[in-house]
């Protein structure tokens, strides 16, 4: 049997995701250019070179997106505010087009019976700042605050929660280490940087709204199941390797006030100077977090390769349209891992889980039923949490719409939406409708 509402306790959110630069259309309102559009306009980078102009045109059509949620029957909503939208440069003039779409937006999401769950960053960085070097400049810590303060002057009296910033691991090391993100480098010094940065920005956030009184402060971090290609010693180094960077480097520098040492062993000598001392600024306690989980993967040991000197083994599960095992077992390991080692009785949301599907319309329609069972599958992992003693109190799918997918164009579709990106019409699928029905009450 599929589970249903009434599997999970009765105070449980669930919710779809969304974000900015991935749906709401970069081109209108007088949103200011970030790195994403010079990294697509850039060859080979993005799939046919697609950007973010106009994405899914939320900014027009956000009511009917909404609409869709309460269809659905969720009770909550999770959005991004683009720091290049709201400050085109990044800093100085407010963009007032910005702040008033966000101020409609919240307004839409409570007048439908939603609960706003705001991120603050979600990849956007302003090209003005970029230029500056972005995350790799200590200073952006002070700019992100700044503009975290600005927006949620707006609209932070009516948001129920807000995260700092959006899987760091995606902002630091896919972007500066592995290039595959804007701003496309391949650099352990700026990925060093970047990773220590990208946390004293959170930090600084933080400490900026606890001052203005702000409530309900979390982070949002993507995790994701290290398997070691076989029991060998190599193998297991490689594997626990991967786990401190993607996995332990964030959680802990936020619970802790450490970074772990198998990371430390090839970042160290690329950290900035004195980044010890940001560690108090960094580890303020959260009033929650957010665990992003897609998938596994297999590390064995590259010798001939610099450090990590690690590289990927294709596992034998069946994937995604990502190439991505799914492994639902690897949902529950985080969210009783986190519960278990870092944050204790600290509410838990599952901020996205989704997987990419070929999808197609046909004959009205779009049957995605394997994403049915995905979702099914990573609910019930999600319920176990809960019995094991993870304080699990919400479950947002990856996403709401089809969208912009980043380095994958239009081309990868994670949505219970689709969207035709030429006509822009939404068709609720398959996997939307089983759902609404589950969630029904």
């Amino acid at each position: 049997m599929k589970i249903t509402r009434t599997d999970f306790p009765e105070d449980f959110l669930f919710g779809a995701a969304t974000a900015a630069y991935q749906i709401e259309g970069s081109g209108f309102g007088g949103c200011g250019p970030c790195h994403w559009d010079t990294f697509a306009a850039t060859p080979g980078n993005v799939v046919r070179a697609e950007d973010g102009a106009v994405a899914c045109d939320h900014y027009h059509l956000w009511e009917d997106d909404l609409d869709l949620l309460t269809q659905g029957n969720f009770d909550a909503y999770r959005f991004s505010t683009s720091w290049a939208r709201v400050l085109p440069e990044g800093r100085g003039p407010v963009n007032a087009e910005g702040l008033d779409f966000y101020d409609r937006l919240v307004d839409g999401i409570l007048e439908r019976g939603l609960k706003p769950f705001q991120t603050l960053y979600h990849w956007e960085m302003p090209s003005a700042l970029a230029d500056l070097g972005g995350w790799t400049n200590r200073d952006v810590a002070h700019w992100f605050a700044d503009f975290a303060e600005i927006i949620t002057r707006r609209i932070g009296d009516r948001v129920a929660a807000i995260a700092t910033i959006n899987e760091p691991w995606c902002v630091a090391w896919l972007s500066h280490f592995l290039g595959h993100h804007a701003p496309g480098l391949r650099d352990i010094r700026a990925a060093a940087r970047a990773m220590h940065h990208v946390l004293l920005g959170h930090g600084a956030a933080v400490e900026r709204l606890r001052g203005m009184g702000q409530p309900n402060l979390g982070i949002v971090l993507n995790f994701d199941h290290c398997t070691p290609a076989s029991d060998n010693a190599a193998d297991m180094l490689a594997s626990a390797t991967q786990d401190a960077i993607f996995n332990r480097w964030f959680i802990e520098g936020i619970t802790k006030g450490t970074y772990p040492d198998e990371a430390l062993a090839g970042l160290a000598p690329h950290m900035p100077v004195g980044w010890e001392e940001d560690m108090v600024r960094i580890s303020q306690p959260l009033d929650w977090l957010g665990v992003n989980y897609y998938t596994r993967h297999i590390h064995a040991f590259a010798p001939d390769t610099p450090w990590p000197s690690t590289r990927d083994v294709v596992g034998p599960l069946p994937k995604t349209q990502m190439g991505w095992e799914i492994y639902p077992e690897g949902l529950y390991g985080f969210l009783t891992r986190m519960a278990r080692d870092y944050v204790g009785d600290l509410p838990i949301y599952v901020t996205e889980n989704g997987m990419a599907n070929a999808d197609e319309v046909i004959n009205g329609a779009v049957n995605d039923h394997v994403r049915e069972d995905f979702l099914f599958a990573h609910l019930r992992a999600t319920e176990r949490a809960i019995a094991d003693g993870a304080n699990v109190k919400g479950f947002f799918y990856w996403s709401l719409l089809d969208n912009y997918e980043w380095a994958f164009g239009y081309e990868k579709r994670f949505g219970i939406v689709h969207v035709d990106f030429e006509t822009l019409q939404r068709t609720p699928k398959a996997s939307y409708h089983a759902l609404a029905r589950a969630l029904s009450r």
